[in-house]
């Protein structure tokens, strides 16, 4: 295990394997580095690439520094990036898809390339919306200390 250190001073693991241009592997929100499904990746990826696989803030061997942002996520995803060389390739799966999206846009000279597996996009109405007060329902489950009603409430919705 690997760490950088993020702009707010939040301490970020990473698993760091194989030679060539870097892939910072973004897991979903409940995910972490070395899941099957990260392994399996980073097996296929490793001979043609450097493959960074990472806990995101609050996870794993990751610090976590308050408030949570998104742009302090945008920020572990540069100092990454700024570890291994300067630039990267950024593959997300999930929600880490929208946010290697974030990254992309807000890191245009430093993420070269993007791959987003399945990100959770509702593009029709084949899904009820979102009720208005939804981030404020997960927000007041989070700051009550109850993060596992929030992940219940989203994934209900």
């Amino acid at each position: 295990m690997k760490t950088v250190t993020s702009k707010d001073g939040t301490t970020i693991a990473f698993d760091q394997e194989g030679q060539g241009t870097p892939v910072i592997l973004v897991a979903g929100a409940t995910g972490v580095r070395a899941a099957p499904w990260s392994n399996q990746l980073v097996e296929v990826l490793a001979p043609h690439f450097t493959v960074i696989d990472y806990d995101r803030r609050g996870r794993g061997d990751s610090g976590d520094t308050l408030p949570y942002a998104v742009q302090r996520e945008v920020e572990d995803i540069e100092a990454l990036i700024d570890d291994v060389g300067g630039s990267a390739y950024l593959a997300g799966i999930s929600s880490g898809a929208v946010l290697a999206l974030e990254a992309a846009s807000k890191l245009p000279s430093k993420v070269k390339k993007l791959m987003m597996y399945e990100p959770p996009f509702i593009i029709d109405d084949s899904r009820p919306p979102l009720p208005a007060d939804y981030v404020e329902q997960l927000d007041a489950a989070i700051a009550a200390g109850n993060p596992g009603d929030a992940v219940s409430f989203a994934k209900e919705k």
